[in-house]
């Protein structure tokens, strides 16, 4: 058991928290129960190393611990001490693991022929663009892109927010957002954005065939420039008396939209 709080190997995972270490290593930290559980089930060929306290490695041994062992994976035994020095989260929950970066490019995705897609533009909060993530993930959705300045999808919070969904669904990132829509629309895919003003509600709108849904900042929305570069600008109507969503439910709301044509 790794008891030692101090030791390179825990000051090697807890430096994952940081971007540059991140990069450095093109590893990242998946914390918690549920994204252990679908990094060993579906990115098995991905993950370093595993880490569970005596508690969680009981409590948990059918759907991670054997999988695990059975993939050949590196699993060790931490004290609560340790996991806690590990991780982020103020209250792990007794597991962890150590995973390499995936890498998805915009070319192998329309390689697949995507009829649903969610771009983010410059969303730089971890929470929203993780649960986008999920919701993509939920929604049935083929990928998700994120534009240049959008947050790092492998930090802790954004990680934890996916809830293992980073590992269903290809996360391409870096891109440029106006560049993007001109190559989806040459490969056929319409381009709604999102936006509080726009002309057209989500009941309206026309869902069918290939498109991407483009999501600004909950801050400041999109710029003029994009949202005249997309075919449909929606609005997502308000019932009753809340100013408005936020970005993680509209984007849940309009994927779902999009999931029930």
């Amino acid at each position: 058991m790794l008891t030692n709080v101090r030791s390179d190997r825990v000051a090697a995972v807890r430096g994952l928290r940081q971007r540059p270490v991140r990069e450095r290593t093109g590893r990242f930290l998946v914390e918690g129960p549920q994204g252990v559980r679908e990094a060993v089930r579906y990115a098995a060929e991905r993950v370093h190393d595993l880490y569970l306290t005596e508690a969680a490695a009981g409590r948990y041994a059918v759907d991670i611990v054997q999988p695990a062992l059975a993939a050949g994976l590196r699993v060790h035994s931490v004290s609560e001490q340790v996991l806690a020095a590990m991780c982020d989260a103020q209250t792990p929950q007794g597991v962890a693991a150590v995973v390499e970066v995936a890498h998805p490019t915009l070319e192998a995705v329309l390689a697949a022929k995507p009829t649903r897609l969610v771009l983010l533009h410059e969303v730089r909060d971890p929470g929203n663009a993780g649960t986008v993530i999920r919701a993509a993930d939920a929604a049935g959705f083929d990928a998700v892109l994120l534009s240049a300045s959008s947050v790092d999808v492998t930090a802790p919070k954004v990680v934890r927010s996916t809830a293992g969904s980073i590992f269903h669904v290809p996360v391409v990132t870096a891109l440029q957002t106006p560049a993007t829509l001109e190559v989806l629309r040459a490969h056929g895919i319409r381009s709604l954005a999102a936006d509080g003003a726009g002309p057209v509600t989500l009941g309206e709108a026309d869902l069918s065939g290939a498109h991407v849904w483009l999501f600004g900042t909950e801050a400041t929305g999109l710029p003029d420039g994009l949202r005249d570069a997309c075919d449909t600008v929606v609005t997502v109507p308000i019932h009753g008396k809340a100013e408005s969503l936020n970005l993680a439910m509209a984007a849940t709301v309009c994927l779902y939209a999009s999931a029930g044509v």
